[in-house]
């Protein structure tokens, strides 16, 4: 199969990874004012996609056995696109978190079978996680910046700016639908179980938890808290477009550095510190500018790292499929909870420093967890360098 078909596939999937989530949040209090929506009610539209994505990433495992990897993206593509566009005729909260549901199923079966698909198609492809987290990224930016533009452009229509980014979806078909014609031969005999008794495994999934529920806090309330400054929603969006923006490029460069000097604790560590000064500048208010930019260099970095782990575990693409529906699925179980608690706490506080500073705890607990990740190398030269020890059993 063409390889430009193959990049193009991954790249066209992993754009609508996340514009049905990030495209909410500029336009939050336009959507919370029509539907009559609290913060916690509100909250779900980020974090109901996030859990699904926890929920449903194991199954994707199953799914792939049974149908073939390439096909089960497929579909999932196609419920995607499904879900985005039926927002185009939301006049209810309880349809839109409906669609937020739908979608969120369609993201958890395709996460961690791009990850699968990766090394499948590309074996040494550990590279190929920088065109991965640079897609999803570049999506989720394209959403955030252009759904204040598109809410005017469009008539002042929410549904409308929020159902537009089915056109991704629908390109996304058209092109697997020509990759699953093709599809790799599944390996009934290779093992498809989830590596529950792999304690290196828990660890990677408990860092995941934590890295997305810092992530899609951020996503879900940056504007949100930007706006409670006293800033326009219009510069409260261009805030959180700054901070999915500067993803791109980092979400490429860190995976190329690690490669190059090793030390992946360092590289861990390093993208941490920034998210937890990050917040530190958003609670002082010295300069929402500022905060962006450093917690959009902490998030580019973490993300493409905490996909790459499972690749550089595991050998065979089933093997990485299962490592990856554990992490993601454990992982965004957890990171379902940051938006929801931060809702919850802003319902009760009417402000968001509380807020803030849990998440400055969470960013503290991660550090300590990304330590233990490599300290726990049974290689020496893992630990220090970056290199995975050996794949276990």
């Amino acid at each position: 199969m063409p390889i430009v078909l193959l990049l193009a596939a991954l790249f066209l999937a992993s754009l609508n990874m996340r514009p049905v989530i990030t495209s909410v949040a500029p336009l939050l209090s336009n959507i919370q004012g029509d539907l009559g929506m609290s913060g916690l009610s509100a909250s779900l539209l980020t974090t109901l996609p996030v859990l699904c994505m926890g929920v449903f990433a194991p199954l994707a495992v199953k799914i792939s056995r049974k149908i073939g990897m390439e096909r089960a993206i497929l579909y999932s593509m196609v419920l995607i696109g499904a879900a985005t566009a039926a927002r185009v005729v939301t006049n209810s909260s309880g349809v839109l978190i409906l669609t937020a549901f739908l979608s969120g199923i369609g993201i958890g079966i395709a996460g961690p079978l791009l990850s699968g698909f990766i090394k499948a198609h590309f074996p040494s492809g550990s590279a190929l996680v920088s065109v991965y987290s640079a897609s999803l990224v570049f999506g989720a930016s394209l959403a955030a910046g252009l759904s204040v533009p598109l809410y005017t452009l469009l008539g002042n229509s929410w549904q409308k700016s929020l159902a537009i980014w089915a056109i991704l979806a629908i390109a996304a078909i058209l092109v697997w639908w020509k990759v699953a014609s093709k599809p790799i031969p599944v390996n009934n005999s290779a093992d498809f179980t989830l590596p529950l008794t792999n304690k290196r495994a828990w660890l990677l999934t408990v860092f995941f938890g934590m890295m997305a529920s810092i992530f899609y806090s951020l996503t879900a309330w940056l504007a949100p808290i930007v706006s409670s400054m006293g800033y326009t929603r219009h510069e409260a969006g261009n805030l959180l477009t700054l901070f999915t923006l500067i993803q791109i490029p980092v979400s490429i460069i860190i995976p190329i550095l690690v490669a190059k000097y090793k030390r992946r604790t360092f590289w861990l560590v390093l993208c941490s510190l920034f998210e937890l000064v990050g917040i530190i500048t958003l609670i002082s208010a010295v300069s929402p500018f500022l905060s962006a930019i450093l917690l959009g260099i902490g998030a580019g970095g973490l993300f493409p790292l905490a996909l790459m782990l499972p690749i550089i575990e595991a050998k065979r693409a089933e093997e990485v499929s299962s490592w990856s529906a554990m992490n993601q699925g454990g992982g965004y179980i957890l990171g379902a909870a940051g938006p929801l608690l931060i809702g919850r706490i802003y319902d009760w506080t009417g402000e968001f420093r509380l807020a803030l500073i849990g998440l400055m705890i969470v960013i503290v607990l991660m550090i300590g967890v990304q330590l233990w990740i490599g300290r726990g190398s049974k290689s020496p030269v893992a630990a220090v360098t970056g290199n995975p020890e050996p794949t276990r059993p």
